[in-house]
């Protein structure tokens, strides 16, 4: 049976293919429900991103993007992250953030009354709205945000070659 979706598990909703199979007058009590459903590979192989596939135990990281006339501007939530252990890839057109957040359990699992925060490996693949110069690219930590600058391909720039030759002059 097809795993529910956050709203469906929020709203108690059953999607409208299980109102089908339990209704279908062919249907009798005690019948196995294991038939597999044809969108559960979809839904447990989801992206974030074209080509930014994840495995289902690993988080999604939290970003904020904005940009200004030159710059891409990316923003995230890394507490509890050494900026040491943050992997940042960049292309011209797509940013990718991979880390670890390591649990410090000080107490058993069942002496929690909430446990809400989220550890382990993170990663996010962010496609970019221009492309960017790699080189210029930067990145800072402070207090547990993580910023990343990303300055803008000028692609109105140009710029005048001279043409040299290696023929002597007389």
């Amino acid at each position: 049976m097809k795993k529910p979706s956050f709203l469906e598990r929020l709203t108690g909703a059953t999607p409208g293919e299980d109102y089908d199979r339990i209704l279908d007058d062919n249907r009798h009590f005690g019948d196995d429900d294991s038939a597999e459903d044809e969108t559960q590979d979809e839904d447990d192989n989801w992206q974030s991103e074209p080509g930014a596939a994840r495995s289902p135990q690993e988080g999604e990281l939290p970003v904020d993007m904005y940009q200004t006339n030159d710059t891409i501007v990316i923003r995230a939530l890394v507490a509890g992250v050494s900026p040491t252990d943050l992997d940042i890839s960049i292309t011209r057109d797509m940013v990718t953030i991979r880390g670890v957040r390591e649990e410090f359990q000080e107490t058993h699992e069942d002496n929690y009354q909430n446990r809400e925060l989220f550890w382990g490996s993170f990663s996010r693949s962010i496609l970019l709205p221009e492309e960017i110069v790699i080189d210029e690219a930067e990145a800072q930590e402070k207090h547990g945000m993580l910023e990343i600058r990303l300055p803008k391909l000028d692609k109105q720039r140009s710029t005048q070659l001279r043409v040299r030759t290696n023929a002597v002059q007389k």
